[in-house]
């Protein structure tokens, strides 16, 4: 299956039904009072963490996915059927962002894990809620509110205590496959590993541990050339880091310093905060005999280095290996996501905290001309939404919902005249001021 881990989709959260207006209606009872019921809530979408997935494919090729709409309100004060939630399975280690705004939404790592990402709108109330002493027969009623509708962005990140780094044909598949029962495709050709192969290792003291083989990098990875993002947004996860190099610096046509060099400016240009992730450096082809020359001259150039020899072909050392990533292991905590660090930390002095004690009102009052105006905003589109002015209760109510918004008092102040006409979205209304 082709491994997919980035998925932009828009979503849709069901809208709530409209509350009923009804009276109740029955033999030898007269002057039945209302009896509209309440609309059902729409469903909501909720992303769910699944262990048994490893791609993102199903979303990648999904545009939109909706949720169901609740039922609307009936007689007899019979509550309008809620709206099934819409579950939606991704894989653990998914980053979900708001694609509009860059935020982060959730980061979904644990198996079940449930997270609400478009809210289903709530039912409307019917008439049979608004019943008052001085109101005994209201036809006034709500419409439901409207579901959340945004567009996501999904990032799978795999999940690993360990992430082995190194350029394409360093040995990475060949370790991963010698210390786990993992079976990577293995071949002597730059980028066999094309997607990110998860093992599960063990040491001699029987501490287990995650080991990923991410794709290999080339120089211009962190500008997206070669596997670039496909390998780079993996790394961010693993606790520490196992830079496996070729030491034989490929039979002698490469600098094997150089290549550390390079992999450490891709990672480091990445995100400057994996230059402070723990690193153990693995001497790879030590059974070559040019690799013990090429590994004097980089511990020469790299005195402080933690090196540890291998021969992955021949699984020499490898116990050794992997009790050094147990014993590193159980010296970090668990790493902070490296998309929650800020890169800059801010002194307070430099910015200033404004607090306001009212949110302010979002209402525009626009003078088309010829005597027509036109009202729009934010605040005003909700009562707009919630009150429809199918009866003349709610005309009343809609007519309140203005007053307190004060755009009866910004019309006056722009000097509108009576007989002009305000358009509230879909509604004309007439002035008569």
């Amino acid at each position: 299956m082709k491994f997919i881990d980035v998925a932009k989709i828009k979503l849709k959260a069901g809208d709530g039904g409209n509350g009923a207006v009804a009276f109740h209606r029955e033999l030898y009872v007269p002057k039945g009072g209302p009896s509209g019921g309440d609309g059902g809530h729409g469903g909501d979408i909720i992303f769910v963490g699944d262990e048994g997935m490893n791609t993102l494919l199903d979303l990648k090729y999904q545009r939109e996915i909706k949720a169901e709409d609740g039922n609307k309100g009936d007689i007899k004060n019979m509550h309008g059927r809620n709206a099934p939630d819409k579950y939606i399975h991704v894989p653990l280690g998914t980053l979900i962002y708001n694609n509009a705004s860059g935020e982060i939404i959730c980061d979904i790592v644990k198996n079940n894990q449930e997270v609400i990402i478009a809210k289903g709108g709530k039912g409307g109330r019917g008439n049979a809620r608004f019943a008052s002493s001085k109101n005994k027969a209201p036809t006034i009623f709500e419409a439901g509110e409207l579901g959340q509708e945004l567009e996501i962005r999904c990032e799978l990140k795999v999940l690993a205590d360990v992430g082995l780094v190194g350029l394409p044909n360093a040995g990475k598949s060949t370790l991963l496959s010698k210390i786990s029962k993992a079976k990577p495709q293995i071949a002597d050709y730059p980028f066999t590993t094309l997607t990110p192969q998860l093992g599960v290792a063990q040491d001699s003291k029987g501490r287990t541990f995650v080991v990923s083989d991410l794709p290999g990098l080339i120089p211009g990875a962190a500008e997206g050339k070669g596997l670039g993002f496909a390998f780079l947004r993996h790394i961010e996860r693993c606790k520490i880091i196992v830079h496996v190099l070729d030491m034989s610096g490929n039979y002698g046509t490469e600098d094997v310093y150089q290549n550390y060099l390079n992999i450490r400016s891709e990672l480091e240009h990445y995100n400057i905060n994996l230059a402070h992730r723990p690193e153990i450096i693995v001497a790879n082809k030590m059974d070559i005999d040019l690799s013990a020359l090429n590994l004097s001259d980089f511990k020469t150039k790299l005195p402080t280095a933690e090196i540890i020899e291998i021969s992955g072909l021949f699984s020499q050392h490898l116990d050794e290996l992997l009790l050094k990533i147990g014993d590193k292991l159980a010296t970090v905590s668990d790493s902070q996501a490296l998309w929650e660090i800020n890169q800059v930390e801010q002194n307070p002095a430099d910015y200033k905290v404004y607090e306001f004690e009212e949110t302010e009102i979002d209402v525009q009052v626009i003078n088309l001309g010829n005597g027509l105006w036109e009202v729009t905003g934010q605040d005003v589109h909700k009562a707009y939404q919630k009150n429809p002015i199918s009866t003349y209760d709610n005309l009343l109510v809609f007519n309140k919902k203005l007053q307190s918004l004060k755009v009866f008092d910004m019309l006056r102040e722009k000097g509108i005249k009576d007989g002009d006409l305000v358009k509230i979205f879909e509604y004309e209304l007439e002035w008569n001021g």
